[in-house]
């Protein structure tokens, strides 16, 4: 006799949510999309995708199976059998902002039912899910957890545009308030990833992201601070890295960029260095100290260009200036802290004229005051000076190594005349 499918509801339906939503349609959940983003939802009904790692194809026939349905709508949870929440944690006055995990945690729980699971899957500092997301859970329901219903976190180790390690490909960390709630989700995920991870409480499961994320953070402030002093020493960094990467042990390649973007690198160590500081009282040096480093890097981008202009004899003040790629990694539109916004911000300053190519970007998500352009020619021809930010696959890279006019390009990419690398 079949059984009926269960029902699953992923909040927020982003870069990390979308695709866990996808899968699980694959594997044979009915799932309801929710996200207070109602141009999103618009375009998620109409079959539009705007991730990266979802196809507007796939998105379409999900759709049309009626086993996936977007919704703003939080009633739409209703008889839900497991739930993940996938909604960002900013910093707000460089503090974490959790209201959107409060916020969704007291929206579903009206609709919490005796033997759901619900896993919170949104970056955060240790204990996050035991000291608040439980609690509100058990207030707004009123039943137990672990006894009425289960909990968990599995940290998200989503990576927009690899095409080796994908949501299925990439092993899940996963954890539980106890035993029987690990048991329920492992079990979720064994589902829908090729391999778990099980660690014993969810304090260390969350600790785990951080550890990720500080680790990349840490070693691209030390890669950044570098490139500045090598460039004033007049060594080529670029070839001291490459050639570093080719010892076989001992040595991670990180490079050099315009600041770190998204919704990890420029934010999860804080989340640690705060709870540090909270908690112990102590600072988290490492942390603040990549923090200020990585952070500087758009102004140092600036600094660069304006002194490439100066050489050129062009006066910042009323040059146009081609900003290639706004996303903060390649193959995504996603702009979430991207350095290309305080470069715009500082540049604005300058009295700089903006023009910006990124095909990946949405249009509502386009930074004001500056002209979208194609990559060509008539660009080309505005531009007294050209940053490339975003190496995507769409940019013609000939098309700027071609011209005389100053490039400073932030990813090693381009050859030509008029082009210095960061």
């Amino acid at each position: 006799m079949d059984t009926e499918p269960q029902k699953l509801v992923v909040i927020g339906q982003g870069y990390v949510g979308l695709p866990v939503a996808m899968r699980a349609v694959k594997v044979g959940f009915n799932v309801v999309g929710l996200d207070l983003d109602s141009k999103r939802v618009a375009g998620l009904r109409s079959g539009e995708s705007y991730v990266d790692d979802v196809s507007s194809e796939e998105l379409a026939a999900a759709v049309d199976s009626q086993n996936y349905v977007p919704s703003e709508d939080y009633a739409a949870a209703e008889g839900f059998d497991i739930a993940v929440i996938t909604v960002p944690t900013p910093l707000k006055e460089s503090l974490p902002d959790l209201s959107f995990v409060e916020s969704s945690a007291r929206s579903l729980a009206e609709y919490l039912s005796p033997g759901a699971t619900v896993v919170l899957e949104s970056t955060t500092y240790p204990g996050t899910t035991e000291e608040l997301l439980v609690p509100i859970l058990e207030e707004v329901s009123g039943l137990k957890v672990d006894q009425d219903f289960y909990v968990g976190y599995s940290p998200e180790r989503i990576d927009p545009g690899n095409k080796t390690w994908g949501f299925v490909e990439t092993p899940k960390v996963v954890s539980g308030t106890s035993p029987i709630s690990l048991e329920k989700v492992q079990e979720f995920y064994d589902r829908l990833v090729d391999t778990t991870v099980a660690v014993s409480g969810t304090r260390e499961a969350e600790l785990t992201k951080l550890l990720e994320n500080t680790f990349r953070h840490v070693n691209i402030a030390l890669v950044n601070e570098l490139a500045v002093f090598a460039h004033q020493l007049g060594v080529n960094v670029w070839e001291s890295i490459e050639a570093a990467s080719t010892k076989p042990f001992g040595f991670m390649e990180f490079t050099p960029g315009p600041g770190v973007g998204g919704h990890c690198l420029p934010v999860d160590p804080s989340y640690l260095s705060w709870e540090v500081r909270r908690k112990l009282g102590r600072s988290f040096r490492f942390v603040e100290l990549a923090n200020d480093v990585n952070e500087h890097m758009p102004d140092y981008v600036v600094s660069r260009l304006t002194m490439l202009l100066n050489q050129a004899g062009t006066v910042a003040r009323g040059a146009t200036v081609l900003l290639v790629g706004l996303a903060y990694k390649r193959g995504t539109g996603d702009t979430r802290e991207a350095p290309s916004l305080r470069i715009i911000d500082l540049l604005r300053d300058y009295g700089v004229n903006l023009i910006a190519f990124d095909s990946y970007v949405e249009p509502h998500r386009w930074p004001e005051g500056v002209e979208r352009v194609g990559l060509d020619l008539e660009a080309l021809e505005r531009a007294d000076a050209v940053v490339l930010i975003t190496d995507h696959d769409d940019v013609d890279l000939r098309l700027i190594e071609g011209l005389q006019v100053p490039v400073l390009d932030t990813k090693n990419v381009l050859r030509g005349p008029a082009v210095e690398r960061l």
